[in-house]
């Protein structure tokens, strides 16, 4: 439901959030292993199901442990949340350097099915970095909701709602100094897909040295998806 203006301004105890609702988290950790799953025999490491039964069963306790929101953790879900990330993102991007070899060696005339797989590897890297920031910024999701500002790590992105307190009163309004905002899955999503597709930052800054890393493993991941593999899989069909 849309907040109005009146309610903007009302600051809300972080400790008394409710917590991120768990269901888009595990749509996108779906989707990607749906991805994953889908990819031609020759990109894929293992036998297709044993990468994704790992990452489903890293997935379950974490579901069970906060079945709807994210609103506690302890070390061991930490470590399994990171982890699963982790799987994702090195078996995408395994997946990506397999199919630039098979472009570059084999020299495949199946057009088509390039495509397809050049898009899959593209919107599975989009997917897992958004997931990788979204688990690493200020501590995490839980972290964000569940303590006071004044006990959060430090800030590994700066969004615009962080500094849009002195802007119009409208805008304003929204902003993370007033209405007490907090970025969530979605705004993490759109930095991902903003930075697969501009190749560079664009309205949230990278503030750490770790997120200056990630985004630019995402924006080289990007970049070879877009110009090698999408441009070589258009030539045959040409």
């Amino acid at each position: 439901m849309t907040r109005s203006r009146a309610d903007a301004p009302t600051r809300h105890p972080r400790h008394e959030r409710r917590g991120e609702p768990r269901l888009p988290a595990v749509v996108a950790t779906l989707v990607a292993v749906g991805l994953y799953v889908a990819l031609p025999q020759r990109l894929l490491i293992a036998p297709r199901y044993i990468l994704p039964a790992l990452e489903l069963l890293l997935l379950i306790p974490l579901v069970a442990f906060n079945p709807r929101r994210l609103t506690r953790q302890t070390r061991a879900t930490r470590a399994l949340s990171l982890g699963l990330v982790f799987v994702i993102a090195a078996s995408n991007l395994v997946a990506l350097g397999l199919l630039v070899r098979d472009l570059v060696s084999a020299g495949s005339s199946d057009g088509k099915s390039l495509l397809l797989a050049a898009l899959q590897v593209w919107l599975t890297n989009v997917i897992v970095f958004g997931l990788a920031y979204w688990e690493l910024d200020r501590g995490g999701p839980v972290s964000r909701t569940q303590a006071p500002r004044a006990e959060l790590p430090l800030a590994d992105f700066r969004f615009s709602q962080d500094e849009n307190h002195d802007a119009v009163q409208e805008v304003a309004d929204g902003a993370s100094v007033k209405s007490d905002w907090v970025p969530t899955l979605v705004d993490y999503l759109y930095v991902s897909v903003t930075n697969s597709t501009a190749f560079s930052p664009t309205d949230t800054m990278p503030l750490s040295s770790r997120m200056k890393l990630l985004m630019s493993v995402e924006s080289v991941s990007a970049l070879v998806t877009s110009l090698l593999v999408v441009a070589r899989a258009v030539s045959v069909l040409h």
